[in-house]
């Protein structure tokens, strides 16, 4: 069901449908996978090689939990859940309209995993210019500790315009589609693969379809965020330029001028493995966002498909009559 089939016996969901169903899976899984965005982004702001706050996914947790309270897992929520709406919505209606004009305008079959690649990196690019703005505020709210710098989604972003200007909505922007297109690219890939090697027999019914996309979806999404992590780092260490004061309890702090200077003072303070911190909790909730999105995705678009066929139906049986 993820993207165009031109083989499949249902008919293919259009754009709008892939953007009701995305969204809609981009809200659920949004709430559910919360807590390990917010352990990742406190992993991916810390600069001390050694005797950091935070040194284990347990230990974080506990730490998170006892200083801010349980409601801190959810920090940026209402900007998370924006972001994640937004995100699926554009995505995968892009990803519906890349892979039929792919399958009616060149000579490459929608179903190839190569396709899947050019078409889930492009799409995600396009939901990334559209959602940026709303990733940043997520990514300050999740990593402000107390006192709040911001009170409320209002005042973040009055405030980030008088102080900062409406560029810095768009700070991180370069690593972000460098890192985006080739980590969308793999997940849809990646999904493809898996899901041709996990094919069912033939007699399988449409309950395990739907759990083998979280199991697809779960291995997607290790394989993506393993390859591309670096530039997540980087993206969220830009994002938090200009919003050290709500740092300095959390440990060191630093400025950067830009991507490329990010990576320089990444290497020389903190070696090879700053650019892996906080891999461990982002791979956990790669493995859960990735796969509950897929999972969620088909299956919204299955209740769609269910819902009109009924709808059909009834309008033949009242036209019979």
């Amino acid at each position: 069901m993820v993207g165009y089939d031109h083989g499949a016996q249902d008919a293919a969901p259009s754009p709008e449908q892939a953007a009701l169903a995305g969204s809609a899976a981009g809200m659920v899984t949004r709430a559910l996978i919360s807590p390990f965005d917010v352990l990742k982004i406190r992993f991916q702001l810390q600069i001390e090689r050694q005797e950091g706050k935070y040194w284990g996914i347990l230990q974080a947790f506990r730490c998170i939990h006892s200083e801010e309270g349980l409601a801190a897992f959810w920090k940026g929520h209402v900007p998370a859940q924006l972001l994640s709406i937004c995100f699926g919505a554009v995505q995968f209606a892009s990803f519906q309209f890349l892979t039929e004009a792919a399958h009616k305008t060149t000579p490459f079959d929608s179903q190839t995993s190569g396709v899947h690649f050019v078409c889930g990196g492009l799409s995600a690019c396009s939901a990334t210019v559209v959602c940026q703005p709303l990733d940043t505020l997520r990514t300050r709210f999740a990593a402000q500790g107390e006192p709040k710098v911001y009170r409320n989604l209002r005042h973040a972003v009055s405030t980030m315009c008088r102080s900062e200007g409406p560029l810095a909505f768009y700070r991180g922007l370069c690593p972000t589609l460098l890192a985006v297109f080739p980590y969308a690219g793999l997940q849809f890939f990646s999904y493809n693969v898996f899901k041709k090697l996990l094919a069912p027999p033939p007699n399988a019914g449409k309950t395990g379809g739907i759990l083998r996309s979280l199991v697809c979806g779960s291995a997607a999404g290790v394989v993506s965020k393993t390859m591309t992590y670096p530039f997540d780092l980087f993206k969220k260490r830009l994002q938090v330029g200009g919003f050290e004061a709500a740092r300095v309890q959390f440990g060191q702090v630093r400025s950067y001028r830009g991507m490329v200077d990010c990576m320089v003072q990444i290497a020389k303070e903190e070696g090879l493995r700053g650019f892996f911190k906080g891999l461990s909790p982002s791979l956990l909730k790669a493995a859960l966002s990735t796969g509950f999105t897929f999972f969620w995705y088909e299956f919204f678009l299955g209740v769609m498909s269910n819902f009109s066929e009924k709808r059909r139906t009834n309008g033949l049986d009242n036209q019979e009559r």
